[in-house]
């Protein structure tokens, strides 16, 4: 699957990206959410994003905005994935429009079952 990372830590993204292509996964790797907002418009943007929630130029849940007020047949599968795992956050994700939430750090079975669940 063709997943891309939005992810301004760099350490973060690697071990993130390194998992996902153990895993088989194509990944493109941006490191703001302006670059991952300019991916996610291309017509051959990745069906799924893993997005953190604070990044620089331009926030997750702008993106995530973004990405649910373009008119698409098929929408991207959106997963927050971020140190802010407070309740609020996490609602405030989803109202975004983000279809998940998960706090770093994470469990790599959890994230891949929610990739799979993505991929369906």
């Amino acid at each position: 699957m063709y997943i891309l990372i939005a992810e301004n830590d760099v350490t973060s993204r690697a071990m993130l990206a390194a998992m996902l292509k153990k895993n088989g996964h194509v990944v493109l790797e941006t490191i703001n959410g302006a670059e991952a907002w300019d991916a996610l418009q291309q017509p051959d943007a990745p069906r799924l994003a893993i997005l953190d929630l604070m990044m620089p130029e331009m926030d997750g849940l702008e993106v995530v905005r973004r990405v649910r007020a373009l008119a698409s047949v098929q929408p991207q599968y959106i997963i927050m994935l971020t140190s802010k795992g407070e309740k609020a956050d996490i609602i405030a994700g989803l109202d975004a429009g983000a279809n998940d939430y998960l706090a770093k750090p994470f469990d790599t079975g959890v994230l891949r079952a929610r990739l799979d669940v993505g991929r369906r």
